[in-house]
């Protein structure tokens, strides 16, 4: 009844509400791992000097991270317009929960 009475969408099953979680909960630990890997590739040599992060390589994560997510909220972004464009809902890709 809340669907007719301006409710929105229709209430998800608890079977539904577990599997859309489980999705995101995939979607974040695939992106967390590319990031880590790609980062981690560009900005850390394969052999360690010492034990911390230099300053160096510390700017170079926090650059790396940051142009990371960027470009991943564009991309979203872009692929939420061409879903909603395409006559889609927009999807549950915004931002993976951000």
């Amino acid at each position: 009844m809340s669907f007719l009475f301006g409710g929105g969408r229709p209430q998800l099953s608890s079977a539904e509400k577990i599997a859309a979680a489980e999705t995101e909960v995939e979607m974040i630990s695939d992106m967390f791992n590319r990031l880590s890997q790609s980062c981690t590739k560009k900005c850390i040599p394969p052999e360690y000097r010492e034990p911390d992060l230099n300053k160096g390589e510390s700017v170079c994560l926090d650059r790396c991270v940051s142009k990371f997510f960027e470009v991943n909220m564009k991309v979203s972004e872009k692929m939420q317009g061409e879903a909603a464009q395409k006559g889609g809902a927009g999807g549950g890709m915004g931002g993976f929960g951000m």
